[in-house]
């Protein structure tokens, strides 16, 4: 669910406006390792670290060159590499697009390491990572990040990410990379910027895939920020193609594009291939497929954090709006879409066999004591359909005002029947939505946190199920860079923050949302209360930015769930 950019036409001045007038500058009291590695021509995308247990994490780099280098890795608990605690080799060669990858073990719970590599008598940034947590634990901060669209801007939001000295691990919720070409979304801004995406056409296969991970990591801010602090990572849909389903996709036209099984699969090999997660063969589960992409993190004895799998294995063809436009003329036809269509038994988003493992994780939390559990969600879960946008006055009647936008048009046909924002989230999902708080309530869970990207927004959602029982709360991040609807959509700051209000005062779940910044969520955890920060970035133009904070939401343990105080 898009949401209002701050794009390069946004002024310093009109961004701290929004935010009240504030203009905090987050501290940059945690050091930032890596360094520039333009004139290196061997590390030119950086080093980063992800997917920890307890004892071990991922190790990535990638040598620029042709033919197979050797690379020699270390690690070190000093970042002066004063004593020298692991250290190896691993080959580089075009079978894996040159990148290196590899699982560091029988490390100590809870320590932070440093890592570099080096080949070519060069070597590369300095990392830091860290395991995770076990035992006693009295505070956990993670950063909730989504959605960086190359085109749209700096990722200034990861380097501020990598700069919050209260942050231990950064979740990736998806949306890391984006499929379009150069001429579609974002064409305009990127041509200003000088960042317009490689390959030139809309990725399709395996070396276009690569190219456009390649590109992504030249970044400064998204290099700055691997070099800082492990990653726990899910996907959405655009490091595939948008709005992906198990047969195909909306952005995928096989005539024109060839099979999607084929994209599918290049796809997911470029990603395990660019990004700092465990290869099947490196969990502790037989038969596991790279596809069947989720995970389950313990920290200590405060938190399990779960990361979702919503595109490849599971979900249900998508309800497409176009099909329905000229067949909805009354509330009861609207009602009926909701509940025969979108609702109808068997319409999947998780896989049984990822259900069934989401089932012993929360089990196991609740039965260990933890009082935190956390879902890695890749797009909203809250119910988010659209207020009557019209008679709010907000939006012109479209009957009225045949010279309305488009998107006017669009946003009063779904404010007029109460319909869903997007039938793309679970919001389109409702029975699999259904099923998923029904197997948390049976493992004594009915507290989640879902923290959630997608929408380019910040959220802040109170959750229930069908007969209004609590389910927990959800927490969503505005995009690194990636605009949304509203502003985008041509409708302006006013109308904007008109509808965001709207939003928040006549949609049930819904306690309040901000479309009108870009950045990212500090979540800190204590053992008694959460906090979640809503961090704005000024510009994405320039590498010279500020932050702020956009709201802090406080929340807690209450009757049997959970939140907000």
């Amino acid at each position: 669910m898009p949401a209002c950019p701050l794009s390069a036409t946004v002024s310093r001045r009109a961004l701290l406006a929004g935010i009240g007038g504030a203009t905090v500058l987050l501290a940059s009291a945690a050091p930032l390792f890596g360094h520039p590695v333009a004139d290196n021509p061997t590390f030119r995308h950086g080093v980063a670290s992800g997917d920890p247990d307890q004892t071990s994490v991922v190790l990535w780099t990638r040598i620029t060159g042709t033919g197979e280098t050797l690379v020699e890795w270390e690690m070190s608990d000093t970042p002066d590499f004063a004593r020298i605690l692991k250290s190896g080799t691993a080959a580089a060669d075009a079978k894996t697009d040159h990148t290196v990858k590899l699982l560091a073990t029988d490390l100590k719970p809870g320590a932070i390491y440093y890592f570099r590599f080096r080949a070519n008598g060069l070597t590369s940034p300095t990392g830091r990572t860290r395991t995770l947590p076990g035992g006693r634990l009295d505070r956990l901060g993670i950063a909730l990040a989504s959605c960086s669209n190359y085109p749209f801007g700096l990722f200034n939001a990861y380097d501020a990410i990598a700069r919050d000295a209260d942050i231990e691990f950064v979740l990736h919720t998806g949306d890391y990379i984006y499929e379009y070409g150069a001429d579609g979304w974002g064409a305009e801004t990127g041509r200003k910027l000088g960042r317009e995406h490689r390959p030139a056409h809309e990725i399709v296969s395996l070396a276009d895939y690569r190219e456009r991970h390649a590109q992504y990591k030249t970044d400064p801010g998204l290099q700055a920020m691997h070099a800082a602090h492990p990653l726990l990572a899910c996907w959405d849909d655009h490091e595939s193609t948008n709005n992906p389903w198990t047969g195909g996709a909306q952005n995928h036209q096989p005539e024109k594009e060839g099979d999607w099984n084929a994209r599918r699969a290049a796809s997911i090999r470029a990603y395990f291939e660019w990004m700092p997660v465990r290869e099947p063969e490196w969990l502790a589960i037989k038969g596991r497929k790279r596809k069947q992409f989720w995970r389950s993190y313990s920290f200590g004895d405060l938190a399990t954090l779960c990361t979702i799998e919503t595109r490849h294995t599971a979900r249900a063809r998508q309800i497409d709006y176009l099909d329905w436009s000229k067949r909805i003329h009354s509330q009861e036809d609207a009602d009926r879409l909701r509940q025969e269509e979108m609702g109808k038994p068997g319409r999947r988003m998780l896989s049984r066999e990822q259900e069934k493992d989401l089932s012993a994780a929360l089990t196991r939390s609740v039965k260990a004591g933890q009082p935190w559990r956390l879902i890695g969600n890749p797009m909203p879960i809250a119910r988010t359909n659209v207020p009557d946008v019209v008679g709010l006055g907000i939006l012109p009647d479209p009957a009225a005002n045949t010279d309305a936008p488009f998107p006017a048009k669009v946003l009063a046909w779904k404010g007029k029947w109460n319909l869903p924002f997007y039938p793309d989230t679970w919001d389109g999902y409702p029975w699999a939505r259904e099923q998923f708080y029904s197997l948390s309530r049976k493992a004594g869970a009915g507290d989640l946190v879902f923290l959630t990207g997608d929408s380019h927004s910040f959220w802040a959602n109170r959750l229930s199920d069908d007969d209004g029982r609590p389910a927990g709360i959800e927490i969503g991040t505005a995009g690194i860079s990636s605009p949304g609807d509203f502003i985008e959509s041509g409708f302006g700051p006013d109308i904007a923050r008109q509808l965001d209000r709207a939003f928040a005062e006549h949609i049930d779940e819904i306690v309040w949302t901000d479309n009108m910044h870009q950045g990212y969520v500090r979540v800190e955890l204590t053992r008694e209360r959460g906090e979640a920060t809503c961090i704005g970035i000024d510009t994405l133009a320039s590498p010279h930015y500020r932050t702020a904070s956009v709201k802090r939401l406080k929340f807690g343990p209450v009757s049997g769930s959970v939140d907000f105080l």
